[in-house]
């Protein structure tokens, strides 16, 4: 019967632990200085993109063009 119940205790010692581990990975995961580096991360990635910055620098012209054109009427 003791064995039983030292069994018991060590299985919810070590879920106990699991939760932890479990838990601080969670708290990693999701904190906001992680969160904000990965979405730098992913827009510095996709703006150097060769295709995005052509696409970029073509719109850029457009608006300056449309600015200019309005300036001058």
């Amino acid at each position: 019967m003791s064995g039983d119940t030292e069994r018991i205790e060590q299985e919810i010692a070590q879920a106990r632990e699991d939760l932890a581990k479990t838990l601080d990975t969670l708290a990693e995961r999701t904190s906001p200085q992680r969160l904000a580096a990965d979405a730098k991360g992913k827009a510095v990635a996709t703006l150097s993109k060769p295709a995005v910055k052509y696409a970029l620098a073509g719109v850029g012209a457009v608006v300056v063009a449309l600015v200019v054109r309005k300036v001058l009427q």
